[in-house]
């Protein structure tokens, strides 16, 4: 499928013809009653019928046994234990009486710095029934992940901090059961795909020790909870997985993200690009794999620009000049006004006004052009994207110089980190297959775009994949098998982690790649430089020449 000239390749739903080897099942059994020949106990009895499915070792809570052979007894010894995969072993987590358990649902979760994503699934089929996406309930403690570190310093912070985030579980997932006409108490698995503040936050842990040297988490692996632990609103013995962490910058949002992508068993060098609060990227293949994260995120979401914001309804994600009336055309997500600009737009203006000429390759706004739409605002020289009685808010929407500067730092960092990363291993970014970009930017990013202004490498365009929220997709995978979980240990120990150290080497190819789209032409041998966008003292023989 293709949506907006990219390749999506995550699958959405499990393939039946595969088979399903969901992390919790309920299999019918139809257990020998005792008899004076066979006086093996009623939970020995459902171990050994379990057993002979390979089900097994059986862990079980010792507080429920009274209640687990009273429902074999109320079956009549016919009966569907709800069994889920728990490391080495499995866990009893109910037996339902009779020979249907009802349905057999889990939830998987985007614990996402911004927003939290919810994935409900039946692992009996292996169908996606809803997903929904809703805001972080910690924003208001912060916007940003440090902001709340330092919450959870205070008294009852940490508290606050996790119960606001397991009620907006609870809200959610009650109202995606209640529209599916499912109940909580066949929820019986959870799985979380967070980084390593967010996953702390979630297990209520002290996240202080994250953000000062050496940066240590309290765990990078964590064990198997029960949902009445978290607080969860779901069987009180769901499985309760939160996948591990690397290490204090890489989480296991990423590692899931691996998993969506498959780029653990990939031939080919390839990339996995998330770009959200950090861009953090893995490059490798089934043999290798090495990471590495920055901090190049924010604007490319459009979080840091006057008129910037998510991809959400009003932000406008598409633009387009006219060369010659520098006249924009745009689209806005759900239609209607625009009330801002997000990444992806941004990026697109930034290309477009460069080859409009209306931006100099320093990222300077031509001021002698006659258009209205270049203006001058107390903060300096600015393009009018959409004129007040065209806004939401009855505002111009304007981006200044000072906002295309941000931007260009941020496409600086995200170009460097890529060149940085391949160089490490003695690779060139020519060499990679396949580059996917994840996160909500990576749904709406035009790579000719992001390749014009120099933020990513000038590659084929078939070789950039969006695909979508892969935290959230590999947390789903996991539901549905199990067999993950062990490829999520191997994953775990066999990243290598490298540090983006600031030196001299490093902070010189990043103010190169401030420029548009670089100093140095031959990098982006692709994009045409226009005569008016050179400016004043460029070195003006080095470029390739195109456009107005």
């Amino acid at each position: 499928m293709k949506k907006d000239g990219i390749q999506w390749e995550i699958p959405r739903e499990a393939s039946r013809s595969r088979g399903l080897r969901p992390l919790v099942e309920a299999p019918f059994l139809r257990l020998p009653r005792p008899n004076l020949d066979d006086n093996t106990a009623d939970l020995d009895r459902l171990e050994r019928a379990l057993a002979q499915r390979g089900i097994t070792p059986l862990r079980f809570d010792p507080r429920t046994l009274g209640e687990m052979a009273g429902k074999v007894r109320e079956g009549d010894f016919e009966v569907c234990p709800v069994v889920g995969r728990e490391g080495d072993g499995w866990a009893l987590i109910d037996v339902v009486p009779g020979a249907s358990p009802g349905d057999v649902l889990g939830f998987a979760l985007d614990c996402g710095t911004s927003r939290l994503a919810f994935y409900l699934v039946d692992l009996a089929s292996g169908k996606r029934l809803a997903e929904r996406s809703v805001p972080n309930p910690q924003i208001p403690f912060g916007e940003d992940i440090l902001s709340r570190i330092v919450k959870a310093r205070r008294r009852d912070g940490l508290e606050a901090l996790q119960r606001c985030l397991i009620n907006a579980c609870n809200e959610t997932t009650a109202a995606l059961l209640s529209e599916q006409g499912r109940s909580p108490s066949d929820v019986y698995a959870f799985t979380v795909a967070g980084n390593t503040t967010m996953s702390h936050f979630f297990l209520g842990l002290d996240p202080a020790n994250l953000c000062r040297e050496p940066y240590i988490p309290v765990a990078n692996h964590f064990p198997f909870y029960r949902a009445a632990d978290l607080g969860l609103a779901i069987h009180p013995r769901a499985l309760v997985y939160v996948f591990p962490n690397v290490g204090a910058y890489f989480g296991g949002d990423l590692i899931a993200g691996i998993v969506a992508c498959g780029l653990h068993h990939r031939e080919d060098l390839s990339m996995l690009v998330d770009v959200g609060t950090n861009a953090e990227v893995v490059l490798g293949n089934r043999d290798w794999l090495i990471a590495c994260a920055g901090a190049a995120g924010p604007a490319l979401e459009g979080g840091v620009v006057e008129r910037g914001m998510m991809a959400a309804p009003g932000a406008i994600d598409w633009i387009r000049i006219d060369p010659g009336s520098l006249e924009p055309t745009y689209r806005v997500i759900g239609g209607g006004k625009p009330v801002g600009i997000c990444g992806s737009g941004l990026i697109d203006l930034v290309a477009e006004m460069f080859m409009a000429g209306i931006l100099t390759i320093q990222g300077k706004i031509n001021t002698q052009l006659r258009s209205p739409r270049i203006v001058e605002l107390p903060d300096g020289p600015a393009y009018i994207v959409a004129f007040a009685d065209e806004t939401a808010d009855g505002m111009d929407l304007a981006v200044s110089e000072v906002d295309i500067g941000i931007l260009l730092k941020s496409k600086a960092a995200m170009y460097t980190i890529l060149n940085v990363i391949t160089r490490k291993v003695g690779v060139s970014l020519q060499d990679v297959k396949h580059i996917f970009i994840a996160g909500t930017f990576g749904n709406h990013i035009d790579p000719a775009m992001a390749i014009r202004i120099g933020m990513l490498p000038d590659l084929p365009l078939d070789t950039y994949q969006g695909v979508g929220n892969t935290a959230g997709e590999g947390a789903a995978m996991l539901l549905l098998d199990r067999e993950l979980l062990e490829v999520v240990e191997k994953l775990r120990t066999r990243i290598t982690y490298i540090e983006l150290n600031v030196n001299m080497e490093l902070m010189n190819e990043f103010r190169g790649a401030t420029f548009l789209p670089h100093t140095d032409p031959r990098l982006f041998p692709s994009v045409k430089i226009p005569e008016r966008a050179l400016g004043r003292g460029a070195l003006r023989e080095e470029w390739p020449r195109g456009g107005p």
